[in-house]
């Protein structure tokens, strides 16, 4: 049986020639369009592939048979006859029929960006739970195109002989290949969405039981390749593996991190985003990214250094409200500030509330932490208590669980306005002062 992460959409006993193709579509400009395509280039080095040229092309529309139009598709054919390239790759979106068309055109393997991910992802992932959401991403992009597909089920994602055949008794009377394969991809994937269903179940019982616990949860998120492993490796020791390419972490990590006021949190990283994240993968891995729905607060790691930093905030965004956390609260921290610290210093300008630090070297890390533990306490309801002179222990208690903001003596105790989280404001509810 093949393995479907083994068997992915580029090939990688060598390096590939790939001809990029950008069509720029209102309200999107031409500008936008090359940096899509510079960023595609970055995913095809990932993948293990070279790009050899560009094609652009600006349209009201997508062409419905060939996304480019008859024209624009003969003057890509030239080009790829020229470089001899091995694929042609769209930065944008697809269709099954589409994808035929272009290849039957060509001559050659047409994708799309989604593909280029996907076959990233695949090569990434690590951990059982990571190899399945992989599968199933891949397997949803690839069912679609199955009737397009010269290929058999059995070269995409396992399940048949080595050979391509179905195996004896598994094909009915009158079946077709095509038939068959699809029915077993279709089964891969009841089995991948069951089988993830149950690592949700654990999930949640794990997460139900933080939840009661006191301890807040922060979640460091941002765009693929900022530095969040790298951050998370500097405050924690995690060990987690930093690459200098995208997508280097698919498997979050969770370790305990102190803070300066002595309080500790969990700290989660996440897998990167990118612009244009495929809905399959989102999808699949919606279980992992949960972690981020459930912080308190989200570390939003950003690339100072990055060509258009607006454009990666914005693509985390718009990941984190798809995936039902654009609401949870979020400090900005523009990482790298050690390459470029006039940059650094004009976003934090731009962006009020924000720091600027390097996971690197450590610079600016303890402002980064100074600056978590003063959000998680400005997050939480400040009360006002009465406490009696005898019960000076519950005023020392007060003081160790919370942040007193104001304490004053009166005739038969002390009055304090504290701020305190739900699980502290318990101990002392006998204390509080009605409004």
């Amino acid at each position: 049986m093949t393995d479907a992460l083994t068997d992915t959409l580029i090939e990688r006993s060598f390096r590939e020639k790939i001809v990029l193709v950008g069509v720029t579509l209102p309200p999107d400009d031409a500008e936008e369009t090359e940096r899509g395509l510079d960023e595609l280039s970055a995913l095809i080095d990932t993948a293990g592939a070279d790009e050899v040229a560009r094609v652009v092309q600006r349209r009201q529309a997508p062409d419905p048979p060939t996304f480019i139009g008859k024209g624009k598709a003969e003057e890509l054919l030239e080009v790829a006859l020229a470089t001899d390239c091995d694929t042609v790759v769209f930065d944008n979106e697809l269709t099954p029929a589409q994808q035929f068309n272009l290849e039957k055109l060509l001559g050659r393997t047409a994708i799309d960006r989604t593909a280029v991910i996907l076959d990233i992802f695949a090569q990434n992932a690590a951990s059982l739970e990571g190899k399945a959401q992989v599968e199933l991403a891949l397997l949803r992009y690839r069912l679609p195109r199955l009737r397009r597909s010269g290929k058999s089920f059995s070269q995409q994602a396992g399940g048949m002989s080595a050979g391509g055949g179905a195996r004896i008794g598994t094909r009915g009377p009158g079946e077709t290949q095509l038939e068959t394969d699809r029915r077993r991809i279709v089964r891969r994937i009841h089995k991948l969405e069951a089988d993830l269903r149950d690592i949700q179940r654990h999930r949640d019982t794990q997460r139900k039981q933080r939840n009661r616990s006191r301890t807040q949860r922060v979640a460091i998120v941002g765009y693929t390749n900022a530095g969040k492993s790298t951050l998370l490796n500097r405050l924690t020791d995690a060990g987690v593996l930093v690459e200098d390419r995208l997508f280097a972490t698919l498997d979050a990590t969770t370790r305990r991190l102190d803070l300066p006021g002595g309080e500790s949190v969990l700290a989660t990283d996440t897998v990167g985003f990118v612009r244009k994240l495929p809905h399959q993968l989102v999808e699949a891995f919606k279980s992992t990214l949960q972690v981020a729905a459930d912080a308190h607060l989200l570390v939003h790691v950003v690339d100072a250094t990055a060509p258009d930093v607006p454009g990666n905030i914005e693509a985390v965004h718009t990941v984190l409200r798809e995936i039902d956390a654009g609401t949870v609260p979020q400090l900005l921290a523009f990482n790298k500030a050690d390459l470029d610290p006039e940059t650094a210093a004009t976003l934090v300008k731009r962006h009020p509330g924000s720091v600027a630090f390097s996971a690197k070297t450590g610079e600016g890390v303890d402002e980064l932490l100074e600056a978590i533990s003063a959000r998680l306490r400005a997050m939480q309801p400040v009360v006002e208590l009465s406490i009696p002179y005898e019960r000076a222990d519950a005023l020392a208690a007060v003081h160790r669980e919370g942040e007193v903001l104001v304490e004053t003596h009166g005739d038969t105790g002390t009055l304090v306005q504290a701020r305190l989280d739900e699980g502290s404001r318990a101990q002392f509810r006998e204390f509080e002062v009605e409004a």
